[in-house]
Parts: C-alpha cells; sequence; structure tokens
C-alpha cells in the first residue's frame, strides 16, 4: 500500500511540475504571440515528454543516490519527500508562481538526509553553486543580448518583413528545445526518490514520469504560462529567441552531467534581463518580480522542513526536533509575510511623496 502510495504522490508531483515547466518553455512563443495558449501548452507537453524519456536519466540518478545514498530511501521516506516537495510546488502552482521544481525536490531529499546524517555535503554544494550562477549567468547574457539586437544593421533586417516568417519558426523551435530540455532535468525530481528507494527503474521511471509531466503541462500550465508570457515584460520574436535558446542550452549542458538546475529561475532571470536593459531598475520593482523572489526564497526551505519534520515524526517517533523545526517555519512564513507588507506601504509612501 505505501508502495502504492509513493508511485501516485510521484506522478502527481509530476503533473505539478509540468503545470510549472510550461511557464519556462512555450511561455516565450505565447507571450510574443506566436502561438494560442492551447497550442503552446500541447507542443509544450510533447517536447517535455521527448526530453524526459530520450535523456532524464542521469539527473533521475543524482536525484536517487547523488545527493543522499540510495540506502536513505526506504519506501516510507521516499512517500514523505515527494509528498513535502509535490505540497511546495502545488501551492506555488495554485497561485500563478514559476517555481523551481529542482529546489523543492532537491530541499526535500536534504531533509531526510539531515534526518539520517547522510547528505552528500560536497554534492550539495556543488549543486547549489549551480542554482547560484545560473539564473544570474543568463540575466546578463540577456543584457548582452538586448544590447547586441540595438545594432543598426541588426535591426533594420529583423523589422523587414521576410524576417517575420524566420523569427517566428526560429521562436518555436527555440521553445521546443527548452521543453525538450524541461523534460531531460526535471522528471527526476518526481521519479528520482522512486528510483531509489528501488520502487521504480531508471527507464520505467523517466518513462512514466515524462508521460505525467506531459499531461500537467498540458492541463495545468494556463496560469504560469501566462506569468512568464505576459506578466512580466513585453518580448519581441528576437528576444524570445534568445530567452528560450539561453536557457534551453543552460539546462540540457547541466542535464548531460546529472546536474539539477531551476529551469524556470533561469527563463524567468532571462525575461527579467530583457525587461532591464529596455526599461532599467523600474522592472526589479514589479510586484510579480519580487514575488517570485519572495517563492523562490522560501520553497527549498519550505519543502526541506516539512520534510525533515514529517520523517522525525512518522518514521522516527522523534518529537524533540519539531519544536526547533516549527520555528523555521514561522520564520520562514514571517518572512514572506512582511516581504507581502512592504509592498502596500512603499505605495502609501509613493503616493503621500507626490501629494
Amino acid at each position: 500500500m505505501l508502495t502504492i502510495i509513493a508511485i501516485t504522490i510521484g506522478l502527481f508531483f509530476a503533473i505539478n511540475i509540468g503545470a510549472s515547466g510550461a511557464a519556462a518553455s512555450m511561455g516565450i512563443a505565447y507571450g510574443a504571440g506566436v502561438v494560442k495558449k492551447r497550442l503552446a501548452l500541447l507542443l509544450c507537453s510533447i517536447a517535455v515528454f521527448l526530453g524526459a524519456w530520450l535523456g532524464g536519466g542521469e539527473v533521475v540518478k543524482t536525484i536517487g543516490s547523488g545527493i543522499v545514498p540510495s540506502s536513505t530511501f526506504t519506501v516510507p521516506v521516499a512517500l514523505i519527500v515527494l509528498a513535502s516537495a509535490a505540497l511546495s510546488l502545488f501551492l506555488a502552482n495554485i497561485f500563478g508562481i514559476p517555481l523551481s521544481t529542482s529546489e523543492v525536490a532537491v530541499g526535500s531529499v536534504v531533509g531526510a538526509g539531515i534526518v539520517y546524517q547522510s547528505v552528500f555535503v560536497g554534492k550539495l554544494v556543488w549543486i547549489m553553486l549551480f542554482w547560484l550562477l545560473t539564473p544570474f549567468t543568463a540575466f546578463f547574457i540577456a543584457i548582452g543580448a538586448s544590447y547586441l539586437l540595438e545594432n543598426r544593421r541588426l535591426k533594420g533586417w529583423m523589422k523587414a518583413r521576410k524576417a517575420v516568417p524566420f523569427l517566428t519558426v526560429l521562436v518555436v523551435f527555440m521553445g521546443l528545445f527548452e521543453a525538450f530540455s524541461a523534460g531531460m532535468n526535471n522528471v527526476a525530481n518526481a521519479v528520482g526518490p522512486l528510483v531509489g528507494a528501488n520502487i521504480l527503474a531508471v527507464g520505467s521511471g523517466i518513462f512514466w514520469g515524462g508521460l505525467f509531466v506531459a499531461a500537467g503541462a498540458l492541463l495545468l500550465g494556463q496560469r504560469v504560462l501566462e506569468t512568464n508570457g505576459k506578466k512580466i515584460t513585453t518580448l519581441r520574436l528576437e528576444e524570445g529567441c534568445v530567452i528560450s535558446g539561453t536557457g534551453a542550452t543552460i539546462v540540457t549542458v547541466a542535464s548531460v552531467f546529472g546536474i539539477p538546475v531551476p529551469l524556470t529561475q533561469i527563463t524567468t532571470s532571462s525575461i527579467i534581463g530583457m525587461g532591464f536593459a529596455k526599461h532599467g531598475k523600474a522592472v526589479l520593482k514589479k510586484d510579480i518580480v519580487v514575488q517570485l523572489l519572495t517563492v523562490w526564497i522560501v520553497s527549498p526551505v519550505l519543502s526541506m522542513v516539512l520534510s525533515y519534520t514529517l520523517i522525525q515524526l512518522i518514521i522516527e517517533h522523534n518529537f524533540y526536533p519539531i519544536i526547533a523545526m516549527v520555528g523555521v517555519l514561522i520564520s520562514v512564513f514571517g518572512v514572506s509575510s512582511l516581504m507581502k507588507r512592504q509592498k502596500p506601504a512603499v505605495a502609501v509612501q509613493q503616493q503621500a511623496a507626490k501629494e
């Protein structure tokens, strides 16, 4: 029964990964007005499945045995790890926020590793270094590309009517490439613990995980697609090509080496970089950006604390560490609440200054 529940939760997590991943792939083509919403989600789901099925194995191995030993993943532990990650991601999808499934999944795995003192610290530091560097890299590449696109000759060619069909095809191709890379990297977050616990083999795990990730993109990706495509900044076709190509290349390279990276953060950072080049610091003050940053900070901590607490409580029957974990949870939600309260206060101050 526990095995069935663990597989069910893993596939539920995969559905939510698909819903979040939609924003990090075909959201660019949708925001540029190249494809309609339903077609964008359909194309995303196909490419995500192919990426998971054909290239998701290395990252699955990392999640299943690279951060903590596979012996850590008993069936109950795998169940709790997946439940903690899925709950964190599901809440983010309800609010329409693009969330890094890698951070959520790794946070849950680390929570289990802390309980049993089995975390491979060197590997974890390496992964976290990629988390830190890849969004910044994407941000600055986008700024550089934005200035390059202002070149007079290049700009003149892009304004020509004959360039539109080429750019349209290119931005869709780049979106498909990014969705493919999302499948390669993100399916591991749902099935890695199941593979680590020997509930599923690697091959069957990436197949079924990829199938349910695709279903999530198709059925539940609308809100996050809207957020990444239209709520942060307006994009031209050539900008969309740069953003999708940057994200897809970074994530594909990381996937080949088995590194789970924050695809959604990479893509969103590229979009913000484009907005920064055009509008300056004003784009960094938008509510949606503040909200994204809040979720990015809170999500791995939340999933780690949930995983650690539930394992201590349900499996180890140890109640003493729970007090400390409750304190951490209160702090996490307190920071989140303060950041939300600061926005109205700033608005009031700005209005008073105008008056």
